[in-house]
């Protein structure tokens, strides 16, 4: 289903103020990490968080559900040995 424009415009303004937010605290949270001692450099969470950002630069739907699955691991048979 597409939402019309002034339908998007409904969802915008009553999402904006938290979608700001959550955006500040993720702005936060890497300077935070820029400013430790030691480096993340190889970390495959890092990268995670960069395939993350990858996904919301695209215009392509589904990008809840794409990066839900960049933080996921892959699923494994053996899981309950």
């Amino acid at each position: 289903m597409t939402l019309s424009t002034r339908e998007a415009e409904i969802v915008l303004d009553r999402d904006f103020l938290e979608l700001r937010h959550q955006i500040l605290g993720v702005a936060a949270t890497l300077d935070r990490i820029d400013r430790a001692d030691g480096s993340v450099k190889g970390d495959p969470r890092m990268e995670c968080v960069r395939r993350a950002f990858e996904i919301l630069r695209s215009d392509d739907p589904g990008r809840a559900e794409r990066i839900q699955m960049a933080f996921s691991r892959e699923y494994e048979a053996s899981w309950r040995a």
